[in-house]
């Protein structure tokens, strides 16, 4: 059994990230995620989990956002409430995962970009549709909401000392405001999808890894 993979009754309920937690603006949030655990309770009993390692904020007030000229039926979710997942098909083919945030009737999430997962591949989770695809997360599961109870949750994060530097950067693969700083990422990991100009990705000697981490 790979480490990521424990049973659910080690499950330690006060690490679970409260709702109010998503309840601030998207920029807030995205880099508060950083270091914490997307969690999945397996229909075998299971429990898969990953280390949040890259984040990215969208919101209403800019135009990268999928809510920024109008409501709509494929976007609805990420007009709230906060603390559910926002899941959408990008190219036709990828799956991306985001939180919704902030508040009722204003659009803000922060998209889960890349995750680190013990005893697996390092780059196995590293960009929204291979996080999506390793979760088993699709259009089904938009509109979820985080918590224990529906088998999809986060909880809080434990730094070690190898998880202190957070890199803020632009965001990627979009057309508009290429120039805002809303995404972050953690710099020891090597999961991360893509790095800022001139940050080079950490040998594996010295690179952060998840077996460091047990917020459980």
């Amino acid at each position: 059994m790979s480490s990521h993979l424990i049973q659910s009754e080690s499950i330690q309920e006060n690490k679970v990230i409260p709702n109010s937690f998503f309840c601030r603006p998207a920029e807030e949030v995205a880099p508060d995620l950083i270091g914490c655990e997307l969690v999945k309770r397996q229909e075998n009993g299971n429990i898969l989990s990953g280390v949040i390692v890259e984040t990215e904020a969208y919101s209403q007030v800019e135009s990268a956002c999928h809510g920024s000229t109008r409501r709509s039926k494929s976007n609805e979710t990420l007009f709230g409430p906060p603390g559910h997942f926002y899941i959408y098909l990008t190219y036709g083919i990828y799956h991306c995962v985001n939180v919704v945030t902030d508040r009722d009737n204003w659009a803000s999430g922060v998209l889960l970009r890349a995750l680190a997962l013990p005893g697996e591949d390092e780059r196995i989770a590293s960009g929204p549709g291979l996080l999506a695809q390793r979760f088993g997360l699709n259009r089904t599961h938009d509109n979820l909401p985080i918590s224990i109870e529906n088998g999809l949750w986060m909880t809080n994060r434990t730094f070690s000392p190898a998880m202190q530097k957070i890199i803020r950067t632009k965001r990627v693969g979009i057309s508009q405001e290429k120039d805002l700083p809303w995404r972050w990422y953690l710099q020891s990991s090597r999961s991360v999808s893509k790095r800022a100009k001139g940050d080079r990705c950490p040998k594996t000697s010295v690179a952060w890894t998840p077996s460091q981490t047990d917020s459980r």
